[in-house]
């Protein structure tokens, strides 16, 4: 069995891995840690885990770690994760993290994005981006994954085929997105407050959200040549899920009738993506690690549907799959 530590289990990617370990037939929980505030019985600190793991969320100790678990599921903050995964890999532990500070490979990049520098830029080569259906040869063996960002994961999966196969400008992809309200994370904010998001619809991080350079690192390695991306995303009033929509302009002509063909191929042997005969709804992914992707054309445009669950294919069951990997495991478990 496969001891797995869950950093920073009190947040909503947290319960989520907890969720997906409880039955994982392969995997058993033997630590739970959390900031001491946010510490208690897991069971009185999500009532949905009544009866059902009999653990206490703890402070973080690294002496009882080192002997505890064989992989730490980080899901720590941005800018607080780099703090403590160093000591995790040096306690030999394999790390999975949840954050922003492994998946940018320019530290100058993070530095702007995130304002702080990087403080363990050591580590940034040896991390490998998490994204199976993408670099599942580079993840196999990995000491220290990056876990995708949820807004990355759904368009990178949708732009992929095209972007392998050259069919499209890499200068001009938009990707428009809206995400649940889970998406702005555990702790209470006034703009996502129930009635503020009861109804509503808004743009956030306009020009500037931190997951279009994620984006734009992914596509590049994708195509082997710089690609620009404009992301605009977006808060809807739901609770988990993101739907995406991805505009591209094609380098020639287009046959419409084989872009359903083309993600068919480039697909065929993966496990959680489904190509669909129309757009995708967040109500079909919802709790699930599958993405949805519906590809088109429009007044010679290749526009690009997908969905995702955020907290599942967008987080914690992308870090699990990730976590098969590693262990040469069969990557549907606990994700099926």
């Amino acid at each position: 069995m496969i001891r797995v530590a869950i950093i920073g289990a009190s947040g909503y990617t947290g319960v989520e891995s907890i969720e997906i370990i409880l039955r994982h037939p392969e995997a058993e929980l033997t630590y739970l840690t959390a900031l001491e505030s946010e510490c208690g019985h897991a069971e009185d600190v999500f009532g949905q885990l009544k009866g059902r793991c009999d653990m206490e969320i703890e402070p973080l100790d690294f002496d009882k770690l080192s002997g505890l678990a064989d992989v730490a599921l980080c899901c720590l903050p941005h800018k607080v994760s780099m703090g403590f995964v160093p000591k995790f890999l040096e306690a030999g532990l394999k790390v999975i993290d949840f954050s922003a500070d492994y998946r940018l490979k320019d530290p100058d990049v993070y530095e702007k994005f995130y304002n702080v520098k990087h403080t363990d830029t050591a580590n940034l080569e040896r991390a490998v981006f998490g994204l199976p259906e993408l670099f599942r040869e580079q993840i196999k063996g990995a000491d220290l994954v990056a876990n995708p960002g949820c807004y990355p994961t759904g368009a990178s999966l949708a732009i992929a085929p095209l972007l392998k196969e050259g069919l499209i400008e890499t200068d001009s992809i938009i990707v428009n997105a809206v995400t649940g309200v889970s998406g702005a994370g555990r702790n209470p904010s006034s703009k996502f407050h129930f009635p503020n998001m009861n109804e509503n619809l808004f743009a956030y991080g306009v020009g500037s959200h931190r997951h279009m350079p994620e984006m734009e690192q992914i596509a590049g390695e994708i195509a082997g040549s710089d690609v620009r991306i404009l992301f605009q995303p977006h808060a809807g009033p739901f609770d988990r899920g993101i739907a995406s929509t991805v505009y591209c302009q094609p380098k020639g002509e287009v046959d419409c009738g084989k872009l359903a063909e083309l993600y068919d191929d480039f697909y065929c042997c993966e496990q959680f993506v489904q190509i669909c005969s129309d757009a995708p709804a967040v109500k079909d992914v919802a709790g699930t690690n599958y993405c949805h992707i519906f590809p088109t054309c429009v007044k010679g445009r290749i526009i690009v549907f997908s969905a995702i669950d955020n907290l599942i294919k967008g987080a914690s069951g992308q870090a699990i799959q990730n976590m098969n990997i590693i262990f040469g495991l069969e990557e549907t478990l606990g994700l099926k």
